[in-house]
């Protein structure tokens, strides 16, 4: 059996995770009082924003330990079982490497890693395909390389309220922070390179929207064939232009829509919204 790993990075929540027969190691978030928070168990996401916009100082997000890989790693050596491990962006969190340290620490050959360049919808987008290619049958060499395919033609682009979570948070540079601030400006950020970047700039919710629609034409457009996925923090109701976009103007069938998680949400903060889709040049055989 492949048994597929991931970390909640991805937003997939426990309940959604067992649906999907994925296991999802927990990062973590300390708030200002010590308190360390699993993500997507100990709080839910909009108990957690309520906490965030009170905050006078910025919780901070931390990987897992090596340990829980490993504990992970033997069990299924022992069941003689498989793991893939789906992870978030190597450029943006210890925790792939953490979980190859303890591959090696637990001296297993049964595991296979991936690292997604991606956060958040995008790495949850290589954690759906990975099932199903999974439940078609595909070894795991397999599926591997299909999603190291798949991940070249994954595309995340998002609105924010305010850069300064992410200029807080090290993962936007104090310079981008500044360019995208401005009164009255509202920051198109997108994942390049395994990176968070400033892709663009609009004025108000309207020019947000606007900006959106442009830049997922300009990355090739939304496959078909390949579900996408819309994320909000608090109000899920800014995204109902999107979905008006995606099933009225691109006759798509109805996204996945889901609410941003804790540890991305830390970097974010509320008021954020985003899609994540395969284009169209994506062909797996």
């Amino acid at each position: 059996m492949i048994r597929i790993l991931t970390d909640s990075a991805c937003d997939i929540l426990p309940a959604e995770a067992q649906q999907l027969g994925v296991t999802v190691i927990p990062l973590n978030v300390t708030l200002e009082d010590g308190t360390v928070l699993r993500d997507g168990i100990d709080m839910t996401p909009s108990e957690y924003y309520t906490h965030l916009v009170a905050c006078r100082k910025l919780p901070t997000t931390s990987q897992p330990s090596p340990e829980q890989f490993e504990r992970l790693y033997l069990d299924a050596a022992a069941a003689g079982d498989e793991v893939l491990g789906i992870f978030l962006s190597d450029a943006l969190s210890g925790t792939g490497q953490c979980a190859r340290l303890a591959a090696d620490l637990a001296n297993v050959d049964n595991v296979v890693f991936v690292n997604t360049e991606n956060v958040c919808l995008g790495q949850s987008l290589l954690v759906r395909l990975a099932v199903q290619l999974r439940d078609a049958g595909k070894t795991i060499t397999q599926i591997a390389a299909d999603l190291e395919k798949a991940k070249q033609h994954l595309h995340l682009v998002a609105a924010v309220d305010d850069l300064k979570y992410l200029r807080k948070g090290g993962r936007l540079s104090a310079a981008a922070a500044v360019a995208g601030g401005m009164l009255g400006i509202k920051p198109i950020l997108a994942v390049m390179e395994g990176k968070v970047a400033l892709a663009g700039k609009a004025r108000g919710l309207p020019g947000v929207y606007v900006a959106l629609f442009k830049k997922i034409d300009e990355m090739g457009g939304i496959h078909p064939g390949y579900t996408p996925l819309l994320g909000y923090t608090v109000n899920h109701r800014e995204l109902q232009p999107l979905l008006t976009y995606l099933q009225d103007n691109l006759h798509l069938d109805a996204p996945l829509v889901r609410q941003i998680g804790c540890v991305i949400g830390t970097h974010t903060g509320p008021g954020a919204f985003g899609i994540a889709f395969f284009d169209k040049e994506l062909t797996l055989e």
